[in-house]
């Protein structure tokens, strides 16, 4: 199976409504036409092996297993057998990048332009196109592409930058990190050594006490895999002499020193004393404190002055932009002050850290996510160094567990039911309302109407009510049918799990939704919204500024061809949503991306951002309804998408 019919099954797999061929054939960047013929093909790989694929008029196509043990043992052949990832050209964008960042990193010397053109057989423009985002990417390891007339393009760097690249480029780290993975990824060291190199690592850190996370230890595995490889051909990493100097007075450079000595027996190898000092940094920067049960008075005891300070002052510009209400929480605090403390370690020296939960953090909690960008803007401000987006994915989990604490600490919704047919109904209603949401709901009791100016609405969400109340009143009142229908336990369920929930069309006016628009980058549509919403007097002039700079922190593609982009902080007098969909998708850092909806909250408003990204991601989340938003041609029809959501 090529790379494209893997694309294709992955997406069919992956989906749980019928994909149209308009949207698979974005997925692969080729033809409706090429798309159908690669279904015909996969279809006939996978008849033979418990799948199929099935045409639905007017739907698209749905994927289907009939036998799910032939199915699985198909997966296993093709996936862990590693045919997609290592014998095959890469066809898309996106694949064609870190192939070449692969090829660079590992060439000898200058590699030519056409050389590369003709090993992934496409053309010398759309080679060119994928030069210059490897450029890009590279720039961010300070490594640069040097261009020599007639030689060609060749890699340059620092040796430390070019192995931290390497690190990230040359290994699938799609796949589970055991010793027989590894065996596969790192061809040059046979498999009684790799075993050799893990069992020093695995005894020293225990000995040491050095608590270090699953992904750390991978991490330092590959990298002393790398630095032996590195060594045998003459390359070594240098470090400035006060730098190193520091490293030799830390308690990890003695762990580290322990390590090389053994895996230089255990390998018949020599490392210089800087790659000592090299292995020392990753100790130094995936180091971890388990002292959680450290009180908040004991803090700054445990850590230095500096770290404390940090903390603080993240959180109270968390707390100033954001208003999450979480500055006080005490493991917040522990917990990011202990992160923070390797941390800076890991800054100071350009250690650069994975985050395999990435996506999932972005997609599954985006406030906290915008609150790290505000923690990365703090951090980059006191250490001068460029926060990667990895890091602040991490930050976020801390921050994202604060917010699930807070509600936890809120305790159920409280409501009163005010019925006018006698306590009988008012009884009917209580019971139902009690049986339907449990513990998430607390009827604190009924009343009359006439009694509605004796009740405290001090610890009340909402009121329910049979009759329509005209009064103003501090809390919501959803008014009911006496006797309970699905209707009226929907609206009592929108108050229950989350009281701001609100249709999201109301944040959406006709003279900012453009569709089927004509543009060809990230730049050009975030240009061209400026330039709309300027014109019409929704943002100032620094707004473009402003989307720029929460770009630069985090791309803010999300997958499923949807970009959500928004200034770094909150630029606008009211609360809109800005949607532009593209006649083909575009690159929006390493996704593509067809549906834009450029999000901008009212300055000072906490809750209307929380609100509009659950609603906004319960959206972009569902691919038929991403598909249906791209189909759309006028304003009406986009209406009735988001209506019937």
């Amino acid at each position: 199976m090529n790379t494209r019919l893997v694309a294709l099954l992955r997406e069919l797999m992956a989906a749980d409504a019928p994909l149209t061929s308009q949207h698979l054939a974005h997925v692969n960047q080729v033809t409706t036409r090429t798309t159908r013929n690669d279904i015909k093909h996969l279809n006939t790989i996978l008849s033979k092996n418990g799948a199929v694929i099935t045409s639905l008029r007017a739907k698209g196509y749905e994927f289907e297993i009939k036998d799910d043990q032939l199915f699985r043992t198909f997966l296993e052949e093709i996936f862990q057998g590693g045919s997609t990832k290592h014998n095959n050209i890469p066809d898309l964008p996106e694949e064609r990048t870190p192939y070449l960042i692969k090829r660079l990193l590992l060439a000898n010397g200058y590699v030519k332009l056409d050389d590369l053109a003709d090993e992934l057989l496409i053309s010398r423009s759309t080679i060119q196109n994928d030069i210059r985002t490897v450029k890009d990417i590279l720039q961010t390891y300070d490594i640069t592409l040097e261009k020599r007339p007639n030689y060609g393009l060749k890699i340059t760097g620092s040796e430390l930058k070019l192995r931290f690249c390497m690190s990230e480029y040359i290994f699938d780290r799609s796949e589970k990190s055991d010793i027989d993975i590894f065996n596969s990824q790192l061809p040059w060291l046979i498999k009684e050594n790799l075993n050799d190199i893990w069992d020093i690592i695995i005894d020293q850190i225990r000995k040491h006490d050095i608590t270090l996370s699953d992904i750390a230890i991978n991490n330092l595995f590959i990298h002393i895999a790398i630095t032996y490889k590195r060594v045998q051909s003459g390359h070594h990493v240098s470090l400035y002499p006060k730098e190193f100097n520091e490293i030799m007075d830390k308690k990890e450079y003695k762990v580290a020193e322990t390590i090389v000595k053994k895996v230089e027996t255990a390998l018949d190898v020599t490392f210089p004393e800087v790659e000592i000092a090299y292995i020392a940094i990753h100790l130094l920067g995936t180091k971890m404190i388990s002292q959680t049960n450290v009180t908040e008075e004991r803090i700054e005891q445990v850590l230095d002055e500096k770290v404390y300070h940090l903390t603080s002052t993240i959180l109270e510009r968390i707390e100033n932009k954001l208003d999450l209400g979480i500055r006080h929480d005490r493991e917040l605090i522990v917990g990011l002050s202990l992160h923070l403390k390797p941390a800076v370690n890991r800054y100071r020296y350009g250690m650069n850290i994975r985050n395999p939960l990435l996506h999932d953090i972005k997609a599954s909690y985006p406030v906290a996510f915008e609150a790290a960008i505000v923690a990365g803007m703090v951090l980059e401000e006191e250490t001068e160094v460029k926060i990667e987006e990895s890091e602040i994915g991490y930050i976020a989990l801390h921050i994202g567990a604060a917010m699930e604490r807070k509600k936890l600490a809120t305790g159920p919704k409280r409501c009163m039911v005010i019925c006018a047919s006698g306590a009988g109904s008012a009884q009917l209603i209580y019971y139902k309302l009690q049986s339907q949401f449990g513990s998430k709901l607390e009827v604190t009791g009924t009343t009359e109407y006439y009694k509605l100016n004796q009740i405290s609405f001090d610890r009340l969400d909402f009121i329910v009510s049979t009759i329509p109340i005209s009064d103003e009143l501090p809390v919501p009142v959803i008014q009911v049918n006496t006797i309970l229908g699905d209707g009226d336990l929907q609206k009592v369920e929108s108050f229950v799990v989350d009281e701001q929930r609100e249709n999201m069309f109301e944040y959406i006016n006709e003279d900012i939704v453009f569709l089927q628009k004509d543009l060809s980058s990230k730049d050009e549509v975030l240009r061209f919204f400026h330039q709309e919403l300027l014109q019409q007097n929704y943002v100032g002039d620094d707004f473009l500024r402003k989307m720029e700079e929460r770009e630069e922190a985090a791309p803010t593609s999300f997958g499923n061809l949807v970009a959500i982009p928004h200034p770094i902080t909150p630029q606008t007098e009211d609360t809109f949503l800005s949607i532009c969909t593209l006649q083909k998708p575009i690159m929006w850092d390493d996704k593509r991306v067809q549906l834009v909806c450029l999000l901008s909250v009212e300055k000072n408003s906490s809750a209307d951002l929380q609100m509009l990204y659950k609603s906004l991601g319960n959206i972009v989340d569902d691919i038929s309804i991403v598909q249906q938003m791209l189909t759309c041609n006028t304003y009406e029809d986009l209406l009735k998408v988001l209506v019937s959501t």
